[in-house]
Parts: C-alpha cells; sequence; structure tokens
C-alpha cells in the first residue's frame, strides 16, 4: 500500500483527496490486466475507459474556458503511474496535446476539440519536436506558409507521442514573423488531411505510440492557429510550464510503486534464516529511497501549488521539480532492482518494467541537463535582482 499521508500536507484542499481516492480506487479495478503488447490497441482503448470514468474532464478546461489545476493534473499522473505507466502516458497526452487548446483556443475552437478529448472520444497529440530541434525549440524549421485563406505545411516532427493514432495535434511552425523564437505559430490539426503522412512509426524500451510525421503542403484553413501569427514558441513554453510539473508527478508514482515492491520483497524474502530487512545495508537503501520520494512529493506538489495558486509561470519551480523526481526515480527504481536479485531483471516483473518506463522522463518535455540550465539561469536572474 503507498503512503499516503502526503494528502494530508496543505498543498492540498478535500476534493484533491476526494480525486486520489477516486482515481486510486478506479485504478485498481480497471488497470491490473493491462495489455501492453499492442500499445496502440491499449491506449486506444485507456482513453476511452478514463473518458468513460470521467477522469480526463480533469485533463482540460470545459468549452467555457477556465484554469486547468495543476494539482489535479499531478495526483491523476502519479496515481496512474503507481498503477500502470501506459495509463498515466494515455492520461498525459490528452492534456498535453489540448494543453494549448485550453490555455489559448477560442471560444468555438474549445467547443470543437474539448467535449471530444474529454470524454475519450478523440484522442489528441503535441507535435514540437524536429530532428533537428528537440529542446532547441527556436531551432524549428517546419513551415507554415501562408497562401489565400489557407496556410501550407511542410516539413518533419518526430519522436510525437501518440503519432499515428491522434485524431487531432497540435502542431508548432515557422509563419516567419521574425527569426528564432519569434517566427513561430500554434495550429490545431486534424487527422488524415491530404499531405499529412506516418512517415515512421518509433520503437522504444517503453513501448508506446510514437511517431515521425511528414508534412508536403498540406493545406489547413487560416482558423486552424492558435493565438496570433508569431506566439507559437510562448504558447508552447506556457503549455510545457503547466505539464512539466506533472512529469515529475508520473516519476514520483513510479518511485512509489518502487519503493513498495521492495518493501514486500526485503520482507518477504528470507537470508540465512532472517528477512532481507534485517540487514543493515539493505535498511540503508530502503532509507535512501523513502528520503527521495519524499523529497520529490515535497518539489512536485510546490511547484502545483504555486501555479495554482496563481503565479504566472513557475518556470524554477516546475524545472527543480522535474529534474530531481525523475533523476531521483531512476535511483529508486534501480534500487528496487538491485534488491529484487536475478527477478529484478526477469522480464514482466514489475521493478523491470518500471526500469524500462523510467528512463524516458529523463529526456523528455525538457532533458535533465537543460533543465539544469534552466534552474542556473533562474538562481542567477534572482540573484542579480536582488
Amino acid at each position: 500500500m503507498a503512503d499516503k499521508t502526503f494528502l494530508d500536507w496543505p498543498f492540498f484542499d478535500d476534493r484533491h483527496r476526494a480525486l486520489a481516492a477516486e482515481v486510486d480506487a478506479w485504478a485498481a479495478e480497471s488497470l491490473a490486466h493491462v495489455n501492453h503488447a499492442d500499445a496502440d490497441a491499449a491506449c486506444r482503448a485507456l482513453v476511452r475507459a478514463m473518458g468513460d470514468a470521467g477522469i480526463l474532464t480533469h485533463s482540460a478546461v470545459g468549452p467555457a474556458g477556465g484554469t486547468l489545476d495543476v494539482r489535479s493534473l499531478c495526483l491523476i499522473r502519479e496515481t496512474l503511474a503507481r498503477h500502470d505507466g501506459l495509463a498515466d502516458f494515455a492520461f498525459a497526452m490528452q492534456g498535453l496535446g489540448t494543453g494549448a487548446i485550453s490555455l489559448f483556443g477560442t471560444e468555438a475552437q474549445r467547443a470543437e476539440w474539448l467535449p471530444q478529448t474529454r470524454t475519450g472520444k478523440a484522442i489528441s497529440a503535441f507535435a514540437l519536436t524536429e530532428p533537428q530541434s528537440g529542446s532547441d525549440v527556436a531551432n524549428s524549421t517546419m513551415t507554415a506558409t501562408r497562401d489565400g485563406d489557407d496556410y501550407l505545411l511542410n516539413g518533419e516532427k518526430t519522436w510525437i507521442s501518440n503519432g499515428g493514432i491522434a485524431d487531432v495535434y497540435t502542431l508548432f511552425a515557422r509563419t516567419g514573423e521574425a527569426p528564432g523564437a519569434k517566427g513561430l505559430s500554434a495550429f490545431i490539426l486534424p487527422a488524415g488531411l491530404p499531405g499529412f503522412e506516418i512517415a515512421e512509426r518509433l520503437e522504444t524500451i517503453a513501448p508506446h505510440p510514437l511517431a515521425t510525421l511528414r508534412f508536403t503542403d498540406c493545406r489547413i484553413p487560416a482558423s486552424a492557429m492558435l493565438g496570433q501569427p508569431g506566439q507559437g514558441f510562448r504558447i508552447a513554453m506556457s503549455v510545457l510550464d503547466v505539464f512539466r510539473a506533472t512529469v515529475a508527478a508520473a516519476a514520483l508514482g513510479f518511485a512509489r510503486r518502487a519503493l513498495d515492491e521492495a518493501l514486500d520483497r526485503v520482507t518477504a524474502r528470507h537470508v540465512q534464516g532472517a528477512p532481507l530487512f534485517e540487514l543493515q545495508m539493505v535498511q540503508g537503501h530502503i532509507a535512501d529511497m523513502a528520503l527521495d520520494v519524499d523529497a520529490s512529493a515535497l518539489l512536485v506538489y510546490r511547484a502545483a501549488w504555486t501555479k495554482d495558486s496563481g503565479a504566472p509561470r513557475v518556470t524554477r519551480e516546475a524545472a527543480m521539480a522535474k529534474l530531481f523526481a525523475t533523476e531521483q526515480a531512476q535511483q529508486v527504481i534501480d534500487k528496487a532492482v538491485q534488491l529484487h536479485g536475478g527477478d529484478g531483471v526477469r522480464s514482466g516483473q514489475m521493478v523491470e518494467r518500471l526500469y524500462r518506463d523510467i528512463r524516458a522522463l529523463r529526456i523528455y518535455e525538457g532533458a535533465s541537463d537543460v533543465q539544469r540550465v534552466v534552474i542556473a539561469r533562474q538562481a542567477l536572474a534572482a540573484h542579480q535582482e536582488g
């Protein structure tokens, strides 16, 4: 049983505690036997199931607008990740894929897409990364060229989560209002348009729907633009500012599950007639794991609470949460594998799955080294202002 005492921290309201209990109960009943053999089919089924359960209503604002509750997003991701990594992925992409529509969409754009994604009737994706620009978003080269009342899209996107199964993509392309970051714009792109193809499906150590997208004179109406021309970089960073803390929450969920699995192992496994836990070295590992879990939780929910309290940006707090929680989750899971001995690397074991699941979180939505740069620059800026 995962530790729930953190829910008594002052970061949360009663509605958050009720939500955590609701999602945990649903996950325990619904996620025990997710079939990971076909990631595409599993994600489609998970999105439908979470839509039916009402969980996806938290992934985006309603058609009338509003704000995203980051603490709710983090609690849901932590809980789902503790039960099943693919379920966390499916929920996260519904939020990230429509985050720009939630925050910057017109009333008509929200009314068209959010009722579908919040009920699981449509799957969403966030198309930002390109072959030559990952963390360096300002270096994007995909173009959107004005042609009368339309734009023509040309270029490639890669490592796009839900690529190939999504019904709607939030896509960023260069419209050329200015060099670098100021020349990007954001668009809502339905799947299946002429000139839009899935160039390649990408396989990873923890299977997820991933693809490279190719666009050749793909025509979309100017009304598909989110915000104003040249606002794409600001839109992308605003969305990531909200959802970066939720990546940390997912890592926290993985770490909690690893700690639980390790505690089960060291109390049930006997060495020379005594539980493995009686060894002081093992107790040291458990202590380090528990410390990393609680420290991660404090950083995650500080970032979420800060954003929910009205802070316009939480760049520093979210970067700290993502860096620490993902890096330490890797260490917690590695210790859990070690404590399981040979069973820890046996295919199909929970800790083996966690070991594969955690690695990508240290890369996507800003790799760990990028987060260090962000934190350092924020610290310097605060020092100079002081």
